[in-house]
């Protein structure tokens, strides 16, 4: 049905509802009113029509004949709800002369946002006729999706990543083509640099040209490599490119001569920042040609996708939208050497989400900590529709009986035994066994009554459950009853300071943004509200009453697009990156500028795009001062690095005096030039060089100063070499005001995972707590620290041997001293992993609540050891678990645990000596163990089989011996190392790959304790457990590089797990296990461990 925009405006304006949505926008007639409670009485609503589940309802006014206000609509959509999930509810006055319409905005990976318009009679109302326009598109678009179907049916119909993949293989190949069409640069590196920039410009050219800001032609480089041709040969590059790059858009259209009009047609000014020079074309100037041969083979490809601004998901294989810049660039440097990984959004997401809004929450309740209290306060929410603050992949199928089967092992642990199949569809997400589809279950059902109760009041909680905190925010904000909760939150969001200090080309800024982009949305809109009901005729108010709030909405009135106005203020006052790499930098500031061009709509309204140099730096994160003191102390040493007399202390402190007035004096100015940005949309270039010569002076000084700390002269050869490798980042300098008022309120980032000894030549560290934890990430983490402010928020994916090699107790013992609470999820990398495409990268997401006072106090939790199949990656997130572990860390590890019976198991098993105890050091009976076990423990009284060409047969360097007093003992402990009692035990601990002796040793089992008669049970166990592994056993042969030839025997662990079933029953009645707790550690991981990739594995 083609929608008659004049006949629904006359719908509208007569109030005429059902014909508007009936016979102008196709929809179908309604099925019954509604009565809802409302105040204590009956309020009648109206449906008109409904469409797909969707129902438009009126609401009909109250006695007096207006329109309930603000925050009564909330509560009226809010029990509305409850009946309808999917509705548009609009308000009218009794004579029908004003309508406010109520629209639920749900988009995938967003918190769900309630939108109100405006409509008095009179009006055009062209905007509101806009958005029902598209909403009728938008329905039939979405036909038939739900919420679990949408991500299957996306990936079945088109995979992004494919298509991203294909366009960056092209890419590869015409970047490394167009080396031969490049001259005039003599350095290789340069050269790859230089084409990278073009060609990351040119794609830049491509985005905006295909929205014809560029001369009204969509084709516009295409058309001006054609005129250029015309007038000779290879003179695109020169007389055109960078005239269009320098000239165009770095100068204002009124600066530009007759000339340049003529050769560039209409294009915008954008910025003078984004294409200034770069220091490769200020090194080699004129020298630089490219043949027009290169420009015509780039095209050519170019010509061959469809660039797109929009936010739209990808519809074929011929799209590409701006996030290929920033995929392009993570897989086009060097990942092994620069330990640097292409991110993917649920990761971004989940840590953005759980460092900003905690945040947030907690300055808004510092400032409006009534708002926080008593039952009026916003934890009401959470009580009074816990489904909504839960996500919906933990909620599914949920409403479902289970069969009876199923049902009759809850209570019965003996009726479990078809709880590790895999469930039926209508009641399972993918993958899932009876037994998760039972623990989710239960999970859901103790969140729903810890939230009803009020159980869960605090900030913290919504991580420690996993709760929907965006929705919760949002909820917040958008029901917010008065002003002052709202200014709290609102002084928090324009202030907060969010940190990547190793940026890459822009992740997780990109996820803060889309963190911080609904609630400044929110906050306009309940402004707006506020004023709107202010100016009601039957209101008196003082003329001052919500100025603060008149003077945001007068910013916003000066952009043509409120979305644009929001995202520019996040990108100019909220996000803050650094990075090594200069080529990262750019390209993150280029996918800023796109997310901000991407908004405007008409060529006429562009705005000059903001100045971000000062936001996204370049830099070396670990390498530079953080502090005055160390300022002070540098300047203590001479050109030797010798301290110098006291008698010149006076001197330094006036030196010191200076540095510390400079950096005043420059970040007043930085802030002067935010504001001049955000205000006035522009800044002068003089007011920039003036800044950047300050910044550059301070730079100078604390460079010098930091390599005579080095016993580098600065005025030595040495100098420069020093410097270009060592690149110093200064954050009392370039950072100075963050800083000064205690450091970053939130830092994300996934760091670099390289190892010190593999950088040390070239650049070298000390001043870290966390220098014999030796890898880049441990320090990234301690900077972190240093920087953030107390209170902050920290949060970080790393390597999982932060929580469990001895290596990294130096950065435990950081983590948990400077952390008020602390928070870490683990993950394996089999079957599925984090980051695709890459071996041996288990990781582990650290989220912290900084403190700069050592705590000897904290709350500590973990999340278990998470497995998962691909098919699992879209709800992992969602459905993390933590428990809280404060006081069960040992030294070198914090245990992978997610539940309270896993706690119970520890309390029950702790009490024992450890097994290093029962061990002897020289000769005794020996037992074998595996150190590299995946799903299986393998401990054997034998050497298994293996031979190799170079040294014959031999013990495997794998294999491992233990020795015991007794050969009862060693069989004893040959069947509880093959437990999985004792594999739980090492995942609990380990880093999950590599079975060491502490794991062992600290086991708690002691020998001297056990009964003869259990001893011996446990010897009869482990010779028929080792009887049934050489039955099962495959003799394996292939070939190794260093070796030659090799053969060995292979073992199935898993084919004898109904022996390994009656050690740990044995096991279990030692130590007191309740049957719940037995039946855990029997069927612990049961899915993985039995599944195929525990053969492919051991």
């Amino acid at each position: 049905m083609t929608f008659d925009l004049n006949r629904a405006r006359q719908h509208l304006q007569t109030s005429n509802f059902r014909k508007l949505f009936i016979e102008d926008m196709g929809w179908d007639h309604p099925t019954s009113d509604l009565d809802i409670q409302y105040n204590g009485d009956q309020l009648h609503l109206t449906a008109v029509a409904q469409k797909r589940g969707l129902t438009v309802l009126i609401c009909s006014p109250l006695e007096s004949g207006q329109i309930p206000n603000y925050a009564d609509r909330r509560k009226i959509e809010t029990q509305l709800r409850k009946m309808i999930h999917e509705h548009i509810l609009i308000f009218t006055n009794v004579d029908y002369t004003k309508q406010v319409w109520q629209w639920v905005r749900r988009e995938p990976g967003r918190p769900t946002t309630s939108r109100e318009y405006e409509y008095y009679q009179g009006q055009s109302g062209q905007a509101l006729l806009e958005r029902l326009q598209g909403l009728a598109f938008t329905l039939e678009e979405e036909e038939g999706l739900g919420i679990f179907d949408v991500a299957s049916r996306v990936r079945a119909t088109f995979d992004v990543e494919r298509v991203t993949r294909r366009f960056y293989d092209r890419f590869r190949e015409e970047h490394a083509a167009f080396t031969r069409f490049l001259k005039g640069i003599p350095d290789e590196g340069m050269q790859r640099w230089y084409i990278s920039v073009t060609l990351n410009r040119l794609m830049f050219v491509y985005f905006i040209q295909k929205k014809q800001f560029l001369n009204g032609d969509e084709n516009y480089l295409r058309s001006k490599l054609i005129e250029s041709k015309n007038k000779g040969q290879d003179l695109f590059y020169r007389d055109f490119l960078c005239p269009l790059f320098f000239e165009g858009f770095a100068m204002n259209k009124d600066e530009r001569k007759p000339e340049m009009k003529r050769l560039l047609g209409d294009v915008p000014y954008l910025n003078g920042g984004i294409f200034q020079q770069h220091q490769i074309e200020i090194a080699y100037g004129k020298k630089i040609q490219i043949s027009d041969a290169a420009f015509e083979r780039v095209f050519d490809f170019f010509d061959q996708y469809r660039w797109h601004l929009d936010e739209r998901p990808l519809r074929n294989d011929s799209e590409i939208n701006p996030d290929v810049l920033g995929y392009i660039f993570e897989k086009y440097i060097n990942q092994k050497e620069m330990g640097a990984y292409y991110t993917k959004e649920d990761i971004t997401g989940y840590i953005s989400r759980s460092t900003i809004l905690p945040y947030l929450l907690d300055q808004a309740q510092k400032d409006c900590a009534i708002a926080f209290k008593g039952e009026q306060s916003v934890w009401r929410f959470l009580s009074s529709d816990p489904r909504r603050y839960i996500f919906p992949f933990v909620q599914k199928d949920c409403d479902l009986s289970l069969p009876a089967e199923i049902q009759a092992g809850i209570d019965d642990v003996s009726k479990r035994e078809g709880w590790n199949k895999p469930a039926n569809e209508e009641f399972s997400l993918p993958t899932e066994t009876w037994r998760e589809v039972v623990a989710r279950r239960m999970r859901y059902e103790d969140l729903v009554q810890k939230l009803g109760t009020g159980e869960i009041h605090e900030v913290n909680d919504l991580i420690t459950y996993n709760l929907d905190i965006e929705q919760f925010t949002q909820d917040m904000v958008e029901a917010s009853e008065g002003p002052e909760l709202l200014r709290a939150f609102w002084k928090a969001l324009r202030g907060i300071k969010v940190l990547d200090p190793t940026c890459g080309s822009g992740a997780f800024l990109f996820a803060a943004l889309n963190i911080l982009e609904p609630l400044y949305e929110a906050c306009l809109e309940r402004m707006h509200v506020f004023i709107a009901e202010l100016e009601q005729p039957t209101e008196k108010h003082r003329p001052e009453k919500f100025s603060d709030f008149r003077e945001v909405l007068d910013q916003v009135e000066q952009h043509h697009n409120e979305r644009y106005f929001i995202l520019k203020s996040i990108i100019v006052n909220n996000l803050y990156g650094v990075d090594i790499m200069e080529e990262a930098v750019e390209i993150c500031k280029l996918r800023l500028f796109l997310k901000l061009i991407a908004q405007v709509k008409d060529p006429l309204y562009i705005e000059p795009l903001p100045d971000i140099d000062f936001n996204i730096r370049t830099g070396n994160s670990l390498v530079g001062y953080t502090t005055i003191d160390e300022v002070q102390s540098a300047l203590q040493m001479d050109s030797h690095g010798q301290y110098t007399s006291l008698l010149e202390s006076d001197a330094i402190n006036k030196h010191v005096s200076r540095i510390i007035e400079e950096a005043d004096l420059s970040n007043r100015a930085f802030l002067q030039f935010q504001k001049h940005q955000l205000e006035m949309n522009s800044v002068t270039s003089q007011d920039k060089s003036a800044l950047l010569k300050r910044l550059e002076n301070l730079n100078i000084e604390l460079n010098h100063a930091l390599a005579k700390t080095k016993n580098v002269n600065p005025s030595s050869n040495e100098y420069l070499p020093w410097l270009e490798n060592h690149k110093p980042f200064h954050w009392l300098v370039d950072f100075y005001g963050i800083i000064k008022n205690g450091g970053f309120n939130a830092i994300i980032g996934n760091p670099p995972y390289i190892e010190y000894s593999q950088i040390k030549e070239k650049y070298s560290l000390d001043q870290y707590e966390t220098l014999t934890s030796g890898n880049l990430y441990a320090y990234l983490i301690e900077r972190s620290f240093s920087i953030c402010l107390n209170e902050g928020r920290i949060g970080m994916i790393v390597q999982l041997p932060i929580v469990c090699t001895d290596r990294m107790k130096p950065l435990q013992k950081l983590c948990l001293e400077k952390s008020n609470a602390l928070w870490f999820s683990n993950f394996d990398d089999r079957p599925g992993r984090l980051f695709e495409g890459l071996e041996h990268i288990r990781a582990t997401i650290l989220i912290s609540e900084s403190s700069i006072q050592n705590k000897i106090s904290h709350k500590l939790f973990t999340t278990k050891y998470n497995r998962w199949y691909s098919e699992q990656r879209d709800f992992l997130f969602q459905q993390l678990e933590f428990a809280n572990i404060s006081g069960y860390t040992t030294e070198g590890s914090i245990p992978k645990v997610s539940s309270n019976l896993s706690l119970s198991i520890i309390n029950k098993i702790k009490t024992n000596t450890q097994l290093g105890k029962s061990l002897v050091r020289i000769g005794g009976h020996p037992a074998f163990f595996h150190n590299a076990p995946q799903y299986w423990i393998r401990a054997t009284n034998f050497a298994p089989y293996f031979w190799n060409e170079r040294n014959g047969e031999q013990i495997s360097t794998q294999v491992k011996k233990l020795f015991f007093s007794t050969e009862q003992n060693a069989l004893s402990a040959i069947a509880v190392l093959n437990s999985s009692l004792f594999y739980w035990w090492f995942i609990l601990l380990s880093d999950c790959r590599h079975l060491n002796l502490r794991e062992i040793e600290f086991f708690p089992l002691d020998m001297t304790k056990l009964s003869n008669s259990l001893k011996e049970e446990l010897s009869d166990y482990s010779i028929k457990l080792n009887l049934d592994f050489r039955k099962n056993s495959k003799r394996k042969n292939t070939i190794y590089k260093t070796t030659g030839r090799v053969s060995y025997d292979e073992f199935f662990p898993k084919y004898s797990k109904f022996i390994i079933d009656e050690i740990d029953r044995l096991l279990a009645k030692h130590y007191g296990f309740s049957d719940e707790e037995l039946d855990f550690i029997i069927n612990y991981d049961f899915k993985y461990r039995m599944g195929a990739s525990a053969e492919e594995a051991d």
